[in-house]
């Protein structure tokens, strides 16, 4: 098997991403803003009562779409590996499928083509029984 040696931001952004998922993260986020809209009158609704939430808003989402984007591409890249293992192993799999994900977009096209026809046909073999 093999080490898990993950790099510091890596485990950040897998501990961040979890901790923002969960459902006490939104009920503090909803706190956050009510507290904020209910302080409203006592800073008459200036200009930089507003400035608060909108440049703290911006900031927490600049940075949460590069955590997020990390934990996917990293998901994303352990899903492929284990489908590419699940192709590999099946002895009638069509193994020129293992790189799909490197492939432009016209060779995608064709190859998805040719398993939507291969779907329509069995379709109506399954209907014809």
């Amino acid at each position: 098997m093999a080490a898990r040696i993950n790099s510091p931001f890596t485990r950040f952004a897998k501990r961040t991403s979890t901790y923002t998922g969960k459902p006490i993260t939104f009920i503090i986020a909803v706190g956050v803003i009510v507290i904020w809209a209910i302080t409203g009158p006592l800073f008459h609704y200036s200009d930089t009562w507003q400035l608060v939430i909108n440049t703290s808003t911006t900031i927490i989402t600049f940075l949460m779409v590069f955590l997020i984007q990390n934990t996917q591409n990293r998901d994303t890249e352990a899903l492929q590996i284990k489908l590419d293992e699940l192709i590999r192993a099946m002895e009638q799999a069509n193994n020129s499928l293992l790189d799909l994900e490197e492939m432009d977009d016209k060779e995608l096209d064709r190859i998805r083509e040719e398993y939507a026809v291969l779907a329509r046909k069995d379709r109506e073999i399954r209907a014809g029984k």
